[in-house]
């Protein structure tokens, strides 16, 4: 059973979005997603400074299984990429909530956020 963590928003294409003290949002996939996919081996992050727009290709994940395009749940400036991922893209199947996190975003509105899915609809889908 994949881990599904109630503070978080989720995107039916399994992307989630925690919005942080400072009101900054850090953006990832789900642990479904990362189980789905297997082992991880590359992630491409937009751009530090990129204007992205919420529902739009943003992001690449690859595995050993196939390519999955990641979705912004939240239009907003990407602020910060997690670097760590460019050497260690396992991390992303080790801690997908935590260490794997992909990037943070400025956001233009948080009110984007209640479009997605609380962790009790995203299970719902998970489980149809």
């Amino acid at each position: 059973m994949s881990e599904i963590r109630s503070e978080l928003k989720y995107l039916s294409s399994h992307e989630w979005a925690r919005v942080e003290e400072d009101g900054t949002v850090t953006i990832g996939i789900s642990d479904y997603a990362q189980e789905s996919l297997g082992d991880v081996v590359y992630v491409e992050c937009p751009d530090v400074g990129a204007a992205i727009v919420a529902g739009e290709q943003v992001a690449v994940v690859e595995s050993v299984k196939a390519a999955s395009d990641i979705y912004a749940p939240i239009s907003g400036e990407v602020i910060e990429v997690n670097e760590a991922l460019e050497d260690s893209p396992e991390t992303v199947n080790d801690s997908p909530y935590d260490d794997g996190w992909f990037f943070k975003v400025r956001p233009d509105e948080l009110e984007e956020l209640d479009n997605a899915l609380d962790s009790e609809a995203y299970e719902e889908q998970l489980d149809e």
